[in-house]
């Protein structure tokens, strides 16, 4: 396996974790910036509102888009496991 081959197998590992976490940490971010703007205007204090929009964000993309991220990660594994056995050739 040269060098090449590695740095496509370290790029498509990093798009899929792109691909499969970007959305996610993206609404629990955008979720959060609006509760701490809330917050900032209304004055209150309390650890758990930030915590709660968050988790149900979080559940309800996972919800939608989960068997499309599963799919796509199944192929990406099988994918590897079949490059790794063309190289243990």
């Amino acid at each position: 396996m040269t060098i090449g081959e590695l740095t496509g197998i370290l790029q498509r590992s990093m798009l899929m974790v792109l691909t499969l976490g970007g959305p996610i940490v993206g609404a629990a971010m955008v979720v959060g910036l609006m509760v701490s703007i809330f917050q900032a205007a209304t004055q209150i204090n309390e650890s758990t509102l930030t915590f709660v929009p968050k988790v149900i964000v979080v559940a309800v993309i996972l919800a939608l888009f989960g068997p499309g991220m599963l799919a796509s990660l199944v192929d990406f594994t099988r994918t590897m496991f079949l490059t790794a056995a063309e190289v243990a050739r």
